[in-house]
């Protein structure tokens, strides 16, 4: 950003409230009910905010007995967190912390839920599917460890990556076979587009490979100077804006998609890597954080690009490691690997 730009000019001056909590900032989860939100930390607790009240104390929740590695919204509300005490833990938004299963020493690194209530948590090569109710209804086996974790916009498949491609699972099928999405490579981060129709990975080749679901299709999406590790849809799926590049990269979803095409790069040109992406549930408008603490709001069709946090409050290395927006697009929270955090209510006024 210009020198120009003084921190008064930032949002979170004067629509939100920066915490220093101390430890990494894994995750950030909106609590579906719309009350609460929860930043999961690598000290092993997790910090409530009211959305009601930005700037009242946030709560302390002992989570886990060691790092959490992973969180996401639960079904209906609080948050779902994987540790590496082997726990799988729900966060309620008053700040009761539940274990819902116990995996002896492996470590649940990657969560996922559903609003109707059905969670995924990923412990080495296994994906656990765990119901409403708490019970664990089945395990599926992958081939390696899994990289990464979502369901689809319904809940009915879950999709997981791994080592040469990902698999893609019905929740509810009699019998659990996988589809098998080949691509030779390690794949960590992925995601599914919102129509169902689309899955995409990235890859520890600094590239993304997706599979266009109706015929197999293969997508290769490369060119980026670092490791992709964020990765988030637009509401209606016409974009996928990922990090690992001096700018947000959006590739083109609509049109026969990103075969062939050149993304869209915004919010670049100062030589400083984005880390996390996180998209409007509602608008084309794309948060993005940097590898400086940076934080902006990205408006795709203009360009236009807002600031929301300034550079600074990371140290080399320790940039923006999560940002997550609240289920109405009215609050937006963000973290950073050196433990600072924000919170803004951008609600109309």
């Amino acid at each position: 950003m210009s020198t120009a730009v003084s921190e008064s000019d930032f949002l979170l001056a004067h629509r939100g409230v920066g915490q220093d909590l101390g430890a990494w900032v894994v995750g950030i989860a909106f609590g579906r009910e719309g009350r609460s939100v929860g930043f999961a930390l690598g000290d092993g607790t997790v910090r409530l905010a009211a959305l009601a009240d930005i700037r009242a104390d946030w709560t302390v929740v002992e989570a886990h007995r060691g790092a959490v590695l992973a969180a996401c919204a639960d079904g209906k509300d609080g948050v779902l967190t994987g540790g590496d005490d082997g726990r799988l833990m729900r966060v309620a938004p008053d700040g009761t912390a539940v274990e819902l299963a116990k995996y002896g020493s492996k470590w649940v690194e990657h969560v996922a839920a559903h609003e109707s209530g059905i969670r995924a948590a990923a412990v080495a090569k296994a994906v656990h599917i765990v119901s409403a109710k708490g019970e664990t209804e089945k395990s599926l086996a992958h081939p390696s460890s899994v990289g990464g974790l979502a369901f689809d916009a319904k809940g009915k498949r879950v999709a997981a990556s791994h080592y040469n491609g990902a698999s893609l699972w019905f929740v509810a099928a009699k019998e659990d076979k996988p589809r098998l999405l080949e691509w030779k490579g390690s794949h960590h981060a992925i995601a599914i587009s919102p129509d169902g129709t689309h899955v995409v990975t990235a890859m520890q080749e600094q590239a993304l490979h997706g599979w266009r679901l109706a015929d197999g299709q293969h997508m290769r999406m490369s060119g980026y100077p670092t490791k992709t590790r964020s990765l988030s849809f637009t509401a209606k799926g016409k974009w996928l804006a990922t990090s690992g590049a001096e700018a947000v990269v959006l590739w083109p979803f609509f049109g026969g998609g990103p075969m062939g095409k050149a993304p869209t790069e915004l919010a670049g040109g100062d030589g400083v890597m984005c880390t996390a992406v996180a998209c409007h549930p509602q608008h084309e408008v794309v948060a993005a954080g940097f590898e400086d603490g940076l934080v902006l709001l990205v408006e795709i069709g203009s360009g236009k690009v807002v600031p929301v946090a300034p550079p600074g409050r990371a140290p080399a290395g320790n940039g923006v490691s999560s940002l997550a927006w609240n289920p109405a697009g009215t609050h937006l929270a963000f973290g950073t690997e050196a433990g600072s955090a924000g919170l803004l209510d951008l609600a109309k006024r």
